[in-house]
């Protein structure tokens, strides 16, 4: 990995993940936009987390309850010390959303395979369809209590939009920011309104990977985000439609280039594109310090 990183550790390789996902404090786990794509082939050994049953509450819209989250890494056969490497489809877009989640709960070694699984099969590296089914660990996972300093809600998301005091970074699609559309194809959670939080800044998350699938470098980052406003001084908040995608880029962020000072809002534009009263701006970006 890139020393240039603030945290390298937080990456394996491909190389990495065939030479080490059968050993016995390793945990590979496949999350993938397509929750089908495990089961036509994956990484040998590797489990399988359905982000959109396993990895949230489906009746009040959260994500896992800490007794869920709990019940999830025991069933998993994870303990506290066991390397957990996430990787999915979408240049590992659900995978970041699973290691945000694992970090809210506190887990210390949790890692991404960079190149998700889009490099793993370019690589054509050997796959299995055989279902692994871990036997639950005899000992229950306890989680630490919600580490909520990497999650914004929403009046802190609407104090920071009034006084100006933090970096939007808006991660959809530039359509979706402009309010051409309200979601992606095909995709059910939506809006009543499209557009984006006034004053938002729009970087789409894919602009932090490669054409494989693999991160930028810092460098590389740097020129990406850094026009937009993002430094290491000003709080930085990023959203999306429903926080997957602004997950991958709070990662990019806080875990490559070393901007603590970052949250999630999860919420979302599905929260506030129907709030009732809440300011949206549509259109294209103003360029930065324009009034």
């Amino acid at each position: 990995m890139s020393a240039s990183y603030a945290h390298p550790e937080v990456l394996v390789t491909t190389d990495w993940v065939a030479a080490h996902a059968q050993d016995a404090n390793v945990r590979v786990v496949e999350v993938d936009v397509d929750t089908k794509a495990y089961d036509e082939s994956h990484v040998p050994g590797a489990i399988a987390w359905a982000w959109n049953t396993q990895l949230c509450d489906t009746v009040i819209r959260d994500i896992l309850p800490k007794a869920a989250f709990e019940a999830l890494l025991t069933d998993s056969d994870i303990g506290p010390d066991t390397s957990v490497i996430l990787y999915g489809d979408n240049n590992n877009w659900f995978a970041a959303w699973a290691f945000w989640q694992m970090k809210i709960y506190g887990h210390k070694d949790v890692r991404i395979m960079d190149g998700g699984r889009k490099k793993w099969l370019a690589e054509g590296r050997e796959l299995e369809t055989a279902i692994t089914r871990p036997t639950p660990s005899a000992k229950p996972y306890q989680a630490a209590e919600h580490d909520y300093s990497l999650r914004a809600f929403l009046p802190q998301v609407q104090q920071a939009q009034k006084s100006a005091s933090a970096v939007m970074i808006d991660v959809r699609s530039p359509q979706e920011f402009t309010g051409e559309i309200l979601a992606p194809p095909g995709l059910p959670e939506t809006c009543q309104r499209g557009g984006h939080i006034p004053g938002a800044r729009n970087v789409p998350w894919g602009k932090a990977c490669n054409d494989d699938g693999t991160f930028k470098s810092a460098e590389e980052l740097e020129k990406v985000y850094g026009p937009e406003g993002v430094g290491k001084s000003k709080p930085v908040i990023a959203y999306c439609r429903i926080g997957e995608r602004s997950s991958h880029t709070w990662f990019v962020l806080k875990y490559l280039l070393g901007v603590n000072n970052v949250i999630n809002y999860d919420g979302s534009w599905t929260e506030w594109g129907n709030l009732v009263g809440a300011p949206v701006e549509q259109g294209a970006a103003k360029s930065v310090g324009q009034a």
